[in-house]
């Protein structure tokens, strides 16, 4: 499902314009840039939370080269799924393989 997939179906379900939809969906993802980038954890209950986590500076290769390089400390975004959502996915997963 892609940004515009979650925009049409949130205007669909709730009788609103695309706009109306547009603005809802671009807020809700402001807020979680937001507060990522804020250093705050998201979480969404039954479903998962997104936490910054940072990770120190390493030497790498370069697989094209094959020369050592130095890769700097960074902060990336982190999600982990909540156990509702994974029993769910992978109950359907068998359902899955007992159809197929």
């Amino acid at each position: 499902m892609t940004k515009s997939d979650l925009i049409a179906a949130l205007a669909a379900r709730e009788n609103l314009t695309e706009k109306q939809a547009t603005d809802t969906i671009h807020l809700i993802f402001k807020g979680f840039e937001d507060a990522l980038i804020g250093g705050d954890r998201i979480e969404i209950r039954g479903w998962g939370s997104l936490a910054v986590r940072e990770y120190k500076s390493y030497t790498g290769r370069n697989p094209k080269t094959g020369k050592n390089i130095e890769v700097k400390p960074k902060k990336l975004p982190f999600f982990k799924v909540g156990r509702e959502l994974k029993g769910m996915v992978d109950s359907e997963a068998e359902e899955d393989e007992k159809r197929g």
